[in-house]
């Protein structure tokens, strides 16, 4: 996983979420200072991944992308996710005739 994309999701001075992706962790360095190396992930992939000052991660999106959230979004999208709730199913009960 370290050869993936790697994705900034801040929002923006609007209110809009903005996403910026970079090919290496040294492009990411250019715009963020690296505080540390994730060294507790429980996802293995993702140890010894930079960790910046302000950013939330590194934590896997899909197969090729690691993300990195601003704490403001990591907060409202967390929110988002965990007031979401699945749609019921319904029983498949017996049918009477």
């Amino acid at each position: 996983m370290n050869t993936g994309t790697f994705r900034v999701v801040t929002r923006g001075a609007d209110g809009e979420i903005r996403t910026r992706d970079y090919d290496s962790p040294e492009a990411l360095l250019k715009r963020h200072s690296q505080v540390g190396i994730d060294d507790c992930s429980t996802n293995l992939n993702l140890r010894g991944l930079p960790v910046f000052r302000g950013l939330i991660g590194p934590m896997p999106e899909g197969k090729d992308v690691i993300r990195y959230e601003s704490p403001e979004v990591f907060e409202t999208l967390t929110k988002e996710w965990s007031a979401h709730r699945p749609a019921r199913r319904r029983s498949r009960g017996r049918t009477v005739s």
